[in-house]
């Protein structure tokens, strides 16, 4: 087909030159210009500094601030497919002294006219852990390597390594250029390594004020806001217990069947350019002894939190109403060009 085309384009040519006046060839004849290639590959990054790192309602900084990075490559197929994969990292505080949280994750992104899809995977790693013992474990023994733990005045126990992943499935709907609507749904068959089956759904809500809101000045804002349930199932016997609460049944040596709990948050965040500062409010209906059971929290204080999963009465604030305040920068190499 190209040779043809070649073949016409000569011979239309040779016409013209044979049939040109004087004032014809006067003139400068220049090469079109070449198509522009736009590459089908991208890469994102940013990093936040937050007031306090909260995951589905609970805490991973034991309050306090905590530091994030990523970065992100992507490959669009066509203008409605992308396929992704990153890293991220950021600082924490658990019970086990793990250095950081590093994620690794990986997905397709495809979007159906308003409706804009993502599935993937997503790995928790943890690194730096160390076993921390708990003698209200099976038979009240030791459950960590000899010379390898150390104990908490609660005796909360926490294995070395919680690292675990999640598969999801994500939906977003845009109705217009003000409003969008969304849904997410994660598994593991090991939330955390607890040995314990998690399941993760939520519903959220974005509501972008117009541009012109602060006139030109560039700044941008919203309100966004989600709730959701985790389902957590029965761990293994590392967190199981000997020890029966006043008033409840018990022992539970071979695992604890942990509380499923709801979680929201809702908040507004301002944009200027790549930065977002988010303002955002969270919470859960996970009582003390429910969080402290879950979390194996180390700053767990003795509130008579009594319950069958947490007969030592210790009880945590992880779960609580919490706020956070985040300030972000995004960007996009396709979007410094």
């Amino acid at each position: 087909m190209k040779k043809v085309s070649l073949s016409v384009a000569a011979v239309t040519v040779a016409m013209g030159l044979g049939s040109a006046s004087a004032a014809d060839l006067g003139k400068v004849y220049t090469k079109a210009p070449a198509p522009v290639v736009v590459s089908p590959w991208d890469v994102a990054f940013g990093a936040s500094i937050m007031s306090n790192y909260v995951f589905r309602g609970v805490t991973q900084s034991n309050k306090n601030a905590s530091v994030s990075a990523y970065f992100e490559p992507r490959y669009n197929i066509n203008p409605n497919l992308q396929l992704y994969a990153g890293v991220g990292g950021a600082s924490i505080s658990f019970t086990n002294r793990a250095a950081a949280e590093i994620d690794v994750y990986a997905g397709i992104r495809p979007t159906f006219g308003a409706f804009a899809f993502d599935f993937g995977v997503w790995g928790y790693l943890y690194p730096g852990g160390q076993c921390t013992e708990s003698f209200g474990g099976p038979g009240g023994a030791a459950v960590c390597p000899p010379g390898s733990s150390f104990v908490l005045p609660s005796q909360n126990g926490l294995k070395k390594d919680v690292s675990f992943y999640e598969v999801y499935g994500k939906v977003n709907y845009t109705f217009n250029d003000y409003f969008a609507l969304g849904g997410n749904v994660y598994y593991t068959p090991n939330f955390l390594n607890l040995g314990a089956e998690g399941t993760y759904a939520s519903i959220t809500a974005k509501l972008t004020a117009p541009s012109t809101l602060f006139g030109t000045s560039g700044i941008g804002a919203y309100v966004s806001g989600e709730f959701g349930r985790q389902w957590l199932g029965t761990s293994d016997s590392f967190y199981g217990t000997n020890i029966v609460a006043p008033g409840f049944a018990g022992p539970f040596p071979n695992g604890i069947k942990y509380d499923d709990y709801n979680t929201w948050n809702v908040g507004v965040g301002f944009t200027y350019k790549v930065f977002t500062l988010d303002l955002r409010y969270s919470g859960t209906d996970l009582s003390k002894a429910g969080c402290n059971a879950f979390t194996s929290d180390f700053t767990a204080q003795q509130t008579g939190s009594f319950s069958a999963i947490n007969p030592g009465g210790f009880g945590s604030k992880w779960c609580g109403d919490q706020f956070i305040a985040k300030l972000s920068a995004d960007v996009t190499l396709g979007a410094l060009k």
